[in-house]
C-alpha cells in the first residue's frame, strides 16, 4: 500500500506519467501539454521526463491534433490528446465523430483507435465564452465512443490509466473546477474499481442521486443537510457514461422509490433524460414520484459574473429533494 495526499489534478499528472513509464507508446500532444505542462498544469515536467518526441506541443488545430492522433493510433500508439478547453472541441468534431467513432466499425474491427481525448469540462471557474461547457452527451449519443468522467483523486489516477490500456476510443472528462480545490488520500497500489462501473458513494434509505463529474460533490454536500431533516440520501458517481451502468442505479430506486439526477449540463436532452426514461422503464411500479433532474438552464453559459445562479447548486439539488418527497 503506498498512499499520497493529491488533488485531481495531481493525480491525473500521476495517472499520465505512470502509464507512460509503463508503455513507450503512449504519447501526449495538445496546445502547451509541453513546455507549459498544460493551463491547468495537468501534464507538468512531463516534457522534461519523457521528451518532446512523446510530451508533443502542437499549433491551435484541434481537427489536426485529433486527425494526427487517428493516425497514431491506427500504427500502435496510444496519444493522449489534450483539449484545452470543453468549448474548443468543436472544431475536432468532425474527425472525432466521423473518424474516431467509427473507424473499428469500418474496417470489420481489423483496426483499432486506442485513444483517449481528455477534455477539461464544466463551470465554476470564472472563464470567459467556450471555456465552461458541457458537451458530454453529444460523445455520448455518438456510437463508438466510450465516455467517462472522474470525480476525486482516486478515480482520476486509476482511471487516467484505465483508458489508456482500453483498446478503444474514450472521451475522458475532467472537471476543471475541481483540479485543485480539494486533496485525497490516493493509495496508488490499490486495484481499482472496473472502469465502466457506476458506484455508490454515500449509502441511503429515503431517495437516490445521481452525478456525475463535478456535480458528484454537490450531491455529497446535499445528502448531510437533507439528514438534518430526517431524509436520507444515497448518492451515486455515475463514473462512466457511455457504456452507462444503471445497475446501481436501478437497484437504488427499488428500494428509494425517488430519483433526482443532477447535471451541468442543459437539461433538455442532456444525460439526465436518458437516465429518466431507463429508470422509469425498469422502475416503473416502484416509483413514488416522477424522476426529476437538476441542471443547466437552456440558455448557452452566461457569463461569469453570473455563473453561479446558472449552475446547479446545493440548494436547487435540495429543493428537487423537497420536491419529490412532495408527490
Amino acid at each position: 500500500m503506498s498512499i499520497t495526499t493529491m488533488s485531481l489534478a495531481k493525480a491525473l499528472n500521476a495517472g499520465l506519467r505512470r502509464s507512460m513509464e509503463d508503455d513507450e507508446k503512449v504519447v501526449v500532444m495538445g496546445e502547451d501539454v509541453g513546455t507549459l505542462g498544460g493551463v491547468f498544469r495537468i501534464t507538468d515536467g512531463l516534457k522534461k521526463d519523457f521528451g518532446d518526441d512523446r510530451v508533443i506541443d502542437t499549433p491551435l488545430a484541434e481537427s489536426g491534433i485529433v486527425g494526427t492522433a487517428v493516425g497514431l493510433a491506427m500504427r500502435g500508439y496510444r496519444p493522449v490528446v489534450e483539449i484545452q478547453f470543453d468549448g474548443f472541441v468543436y472544431p475536432a468534431y468532425d474527425q472525432i465523430v466521423c473518424q474516431v467513432a467509427k473507424l473499428h466499425f469500418r474496417s470489420q474491427g481489423r483496426i483499432r483507435i486506442p485513444m483517449v481525448i481528455r477534455i477539461p469540462f464544466g463551470g465554476g471557474i470564472g472563464a470567459v465564452e467556450h471555456h465552461s461547457e458541457s458537451p458530454e452527451a453529444q460523445f455520448v449519443h455518438t456510437p463508438g465512443l466510450k465516455v467517462v468522467a472522474c470525480s476525486n483523486p482516486a478515480d482520476a489516477y486509476a482511471m487516467i490509466q484505465q483508458a489508456i490500456r482500453s483498446d478503444d476510443p474514450v472521451v475522458f472528462l475532467e472537471p476543471k473546477r475541481l483540479y485543485h480545490s480539494t486533496k485525497a488520500d490516493v493509495d496508488t497500489d490499490a486495484d481499482p474499481a472496473p472502469l465502466w462501473q457506476s458506484r455508490v458513494v454515500r449509502p441511503g434509505s429515503d431517495a437516490t442521486l445521481v452525478a456525475y463529474g463535478p456535480t458528484v460533490s454537490t450531491c455529497l454536500d446535499a445528502a448531510p443537510v437533507a439528514a438534518e431533516e430526517g431524509r436520507s440520501l444515497e448518492v451515486i458517481d455515475l463514473r462512466t457514461l457511455s457504456p452507462l451502468d444503471l445497475v446501481p442505479v436501478i437497484e437504488s430506486v427499488r428500494r428509494t422509490g425517488r430519483l433526482v439526477v443532477v447535471h451541468e449540463a442543459h437539461l433538455t436532452l442532456g444525460l439526465g433524460a436518458e437516465i429518466a426514461a431507463r429508470v422509469t422503464e425498469e422502475c416503473f411500479h416502484a416509483l413514488e414520484a416522477p424522476v426529476l433532474r437538476v441542471g443547466g438552464y437552456d440558455t448557452p453559459y452566461p457569463p461569469a459574473r453570473i455563473e453561479e445562479a446558472w449552475l446547479p447548486d446545493l440548494d436547487r439539488v435540495l429543493d428537487a429533494v423537497d420536491r419529490t418527497f412532495g408527490f
